[in-house]
């Protein structure tokens, strides 16, 4: 493991001990869904980078595919 550090208010780290939570395991969860969240982003953003360098087929196209699909047989 690793260890990060930061500076709060002391009135702040004053009302964290009031509470009795873990905070290095809420600290580490909400860091790990902040991570999932940024790769999902990142995902979706490279996925229309890739779809906007598709053609463009225009509207009607997949009728026209069904229609040529239909009429071949």
């Amino acid at each position: 493991m690793e260890i990060v550090s930061f500076r709060i208010p002391k009135e702040l780290k004053e009302q964290m001990k009031e509470t009795g939570i873990n905070w290095s395991e809420e600290v580490r969860k909400f860091i790990e869904a902040r991570i999932r969240e940024y790769r999902r982003k990142r995902a979706l953003e490279e996925i229309d980078a890739m779809l906007s360098k598709l053609p463009e087929t225009g509207k009607g196209t997949a009728r026209k595919y069904v229609r040529e699909d239909r009429d071949g047989n």
